[in-house]
């Protein structure tokens, strides 16, 4: 099997390569790694101390890794810390800014033999963190050859993933391989114990440290605060067209609001439609001023949304009805309830069902239940239950960062 995946990784890069000149998205992939090992050559000639190597597949599994990160740079503050990522969305999202704790980013090759060995060979990493899932065999064989301590942290499973299934003993390699993984849940490590792996624990979801320091220390925004003044604020967050389809007639009822709308998309054919449809006034954060007296902001642009809840009474989190919820423990980190559509695949998203049992997440499926949703949101006592258990939700599981350095400086004499 491991000759069929190199055989397989071989002809897909071939593949890749002769339609990149026909799709833009997949010629910005392979270009953009063609100059990653000089970069990193640079880089290590630079640094000669000791690394910790983190690997994200994309922005939200950098998000887990921040709290992993910081918790890390306390106990060793001499050592520096690389990030790959391997979807460009995430890497050139974080690439141009300044990220307090990192010293290198970089996209990781793709995973044939020859690049992962020398991937390795030149960043010479102490310690190495796989976030969440995405697990790359020859990377990690390297690792293991070069006896380099490799930890998978905020790892949530299910039954349907390649791990499990009857076929799965290939890519349960990369999980057999680990020297420690972190789980989010308890599932999560019956599903390891299933498989006869026992070098586990469960730490908790990080994301939890992540949104809590995030309400700590938002971002000021006075022309936000500036502008809403008093009224009651509802920040949409990630919003698709079916999302828009339930809100829209929401909107329009509710003039007295401020509402705050972050798309999925920046895309303008979206926004433009969306504009037509609301009957109230509505402006692009773009070409905006705070003295304006539209009731609509159109966020158009990335990066200011998880300080934007900041301001909510109320939030909506985008993408159930799609492809995947967005991050809903962003605005309960300021202890704000949130409304989200059903999701189509819970078991991806544990977090939306366990928030309805907390008190503070609220599932709709048509116009009809989010404005009965928003009605009861609107009541004073209905909304402070929520609030309280949302403060509570998040308050009672932090630490999972610090639970996991903790067990990895008992693991590795690194820390």
């Amino acid at each position: 099997m491991n000759l069929v995946y190199r055989v397989v990784l071989f002809l897909i890069s071939g593949v890749l390569y002769l339609l990149k000149p026909f799709s833009a998205k997949l010629n910005h992939f392979l270009e953009s790694r063609t100059s990653l090992f000089k970069e990193l050559v640079i880089f290590r000639n630079s640094y000669h101390g000791s690394v910790a190597w983190f690997h994200v597949a994309s922005l939200g599994e950098y998000e887990q890794a921040r709290p992993v990160i910081s918790v890390l740079k306390c106990e060793k503050p001499e050592m520096a810390v690389v990030v790959s990522f391997f979807s460009p969305s995430g890497y050139n999202n974080v690439v141009h800014k300044p990220h307090q704790n990192v010293e290198f980013i970089t996209y990781l090759p793709l995973d044939r033999k020859s690049l992962a060995e020398k991937f390795v060979a030149l960043l010479k990493p102490d310690l190495v963190f796989f976030v969440k899932y995405d697990l790359w065999f020859h990377h990690i064989q390297a690792l293991k050859e070069s006896k380099i301590p490799v930890f998978l942290i905020a790892a949530s499973f299910r039954e349907d993933q390649s791990f499990f299934g009857v076929f799965g003993s290939f890519f349960r390699q990369n999980l057999l391989a680990m020297d420690w993984i972190f789980t989010q849940n308890e599932k999560s490590l019956r599903l390891l114990k299933n498989i006869g792996y026992s070098k586990a624990s469960m730490a908790g979801d990080t994301r939890f440290d992540r949104v809590a320091s995030t309400a700590a220390s938002p971002k000021a925004l006075p022309e936000i605060k500036n502008w809403t003044a008093e009224r009651p604020v509802v920040v949409i967050g990630s919003a698709w067209d079916e999302d828009m389809k339930l809100l829209i007639p929401l909107i329009n009822s509710r003039p007295n609001y401020c509402w705050i709308i972050a798309p999925h998309d920046l895309n303008p054919e979206p926004m433009n439609r969306w504009t037509s449809q609301i009957q109230l006034q509505s402006k692009r954060y773009s070409s905006w001023s705070s003295t304006d007296s539209n009731s609509v902001l159109f966020i158009d642009n990335i990066g200011m949304l998880s300080s934007l809840f900041q301001f909510a009474k109320l939030a909506y989190v985008g993408g159930g009805f799609g492809k995947g919820l967005h991050n809903i423990l962003e605005p309960m980190g300021f202890g704000v309830p949130v409304i989200f559509g059903e999701v189509k695949n819970p078991s991806k998203f544990p977090e939306a069902a366990q928030s309805e049992l907390e008190g503070c997440g609220f599932s709709v499926v048509n116009e009809e239940s989010l404005m009965e949703c928003f009605a009861k949101l609107e009541q004073v006592d209905f909304y402070q239950k929520a609030v309280d258990s949302a403060q509570n939700w998040v308050k009672s599981n932090l630490g999972a960062a610090d639970r996991i350095i903790e067990k990895v400086s008992k693991l590795s004499s690194k820390i």
